[in-house]
């Protein structure tokens, strides 16, 4: 799909977080993710929005974790996966109303040496492919949670508007996993491959079966 024709321009990151997150998740392709001597340029991202969405972290209102994403815009929000690896979302949208988007992938513009000795088992694919591989090269914790993108120490900068992006189901979800809120720059090898969500076993009814 093309992009608009519209740049981020001088003006700064926060008028390109206005709007809903499916609107502004395609604008942040390319824009350059940066922490300390690590900045790579994001390829993939995923949108979600507040209580109208079931698979957003704030589908049933503001929690002390989730109270971040309720705004302001060009905040970060960190999050466990799995409580093992941390994954980093951009606030967007209207204070007020929960909205973020989650950065899935990039390419390592800047001092790859460094995220490469943080993650010296990878291969050049897989560097910085997926939310939580992307927060280990960056050095992304917990405590960046809330941080401005703006002030730092994690920022985030505009780039050029991408020609064209292409967008899909969003990965592993099963709540509303038929939005196509997942966008990717069309032939960057970072981009993830897409999964559905594992299929739910239904307990065995068979006598003594453990239930």
């Amino acid at each position: 799909m093309a992009a608009s024709p519209e740049q981020p321009g001088p003006a700064g990151l926060l008028p390109l977080l206005d709007g809903a997150p499916e609107e502004v998740a395609p604008r942040l392709l390319g824009a350059v993710l940066r922490h300390g001597e690590v900045a790579l340029r994001l390829t993939e991202v995923e949108a979600y929005a507040g209580e109208d969405d079931p698979g957003s972290h704030a589908y049933r209102g503001p929690t002390p974790r989730t109270e971040v994403m309720f705004g302001p815009a060009g905040r970060l929000y960190t999050y466990f996966s799995y409580g093992m690896h941390v994954c980093a979302n951009v606030v967007v949208g209207h204070e007020g109303r929960a909205a973020a988007v989650l950065l899935r992938a990039g390419e390592v513009v800047e001092g790859h040496d460094v995220a490469r000795a943080r993650r010296p088992r990878s291969s050049e694919r897989d560097l910085t492919r997926g939310p939580a591989r992307l927060c280990q090269a960056l050095a992304i914790t917990l405590e960046h949670g809330g941080g401005d993108l703006v002030a730092g120490p994690v920022t985030l900068e505009p780039g050029p508007a991408p020609e064209h992006w292409e967008s899909g189901p969003r990965v592993g979800l099963r709540g509303a996993p038929e939005r196509p809120w997942r966008f990717w720059l069309p032939g960057e090898p970072s981009v993830s491959t897409y999964r559905p969500a594992a299929a739910r076993t239904a307990p065995s009814t068979a006598p003594g079966a453990r239930r």
